[in-house]
């Protein structure tokens, strides 16, 4: 499991992110005001409990809220690489991967000729 979320960050990076932190608020909101609707809170106390207690409940739904993020992640970043902004970044981060990877053959090239020269 370990192994498949790191490979998910890898690839998705900042929108891995934002789909699981979304789905979290969405899942602490909706507990929240499912158990506020059935509770009259008239302190700071209770107020508190409800949020406690909508923590709680979310906490034990987080096996769900993952397999959720695994199935939605890939669905949201082909959205977003269909945007002009997506588009963009998406082209930066590519051509940003080409000039590392030409540095990285430029100087194993410059090892190699070193070498070659002793």
């Amino acid at each position: 499991m370990k192994k498949k979320l790191e490979s998910l960050l890898a690839e998705y990076g900042t929108i891995a992110i934002i789909v699981y932190f979304s789905i979290f608020g969405l899942t602490i909101t909706g507990f929240a005001m499912a158990i506020k609707a059935g509770v009259e809170v008239d302190s700071v106390a209770g107020t508190t409990g409800v949020w406690g207690a909508a923590w709680l409940a979310t906490k034990v739904t987080q096996p769900l809220r993952i397999g959720a993020t695994f199935l939605l992640t890939p669905l949201v970043a082909a959205a977003w690489h269909r945007t002009p902004w997506g588009r963009r970044r998406k082209a930066a981060r590519e051509a940003a991967r080409a000039e590392a990877e030409a540095a990285e053959a430029a100087k194993a090239a410059e090892a190699g000729s070193v070498e070659a020269s002793e």
